[in-house]
């Protein structure tokens, strides 16, 4: 099992995908990895041999991955809520944040909905 960036690849797959695995590196990065260690993207991981792994290791090293790119996207976020822009706010407020309705729908940030009691009308004498 390869052991890159502190993530162990899945053995079948094959390596275009595997990378996938790696947060910050999506299909796109993942074939320019490829390319520039100069390998098949259709090799599967487990035929892989070290000197192939020691050259994506060298490649990826190029690129901000796990850790590294998720304190700097909690670090923007900050930023954007210590300013007290728009983005900011809907931040902290745990809303939406790019412009989508909220009347309906917007479940994944405002979380699942509690049902509160209707108010009882006083009996009138």
């Amino acid at each position: 099992m390869a052991r890159i960036a502190g993530v162990d690849l899945p053995k079948n797959k094959r390596g275009l995908v595997a990378l996938t695995y790696i947060f910050g590196i999506g299909p796109t990065s993942s074939k320019q990895v490829l390319d520039k260690a100069g390998m098949d993207p259709t090799k599967r991981v487990n035929d892989w041999t070290d000197d192939e792994v020691a050259r994506i290791r060298q490649v990826i090293g190029d690129y901000k991955t796990e850790g590294q790119l998720r304190s700097e996207v909690q670090l923007n976020i900050k930023r954007l809520m210590d300013i007290g822009c728009y983005r900011g706010l809907r931040h902290r407020r745990g809303l939406p944040v790019r412009g989508q309705r909220t009347s309906t729908n917007a479940r994944t940030r405002k979380g699942k909905r509690k049902t509160v009691a209707g108010k009882k009308k006083a009996a009138r004498k």
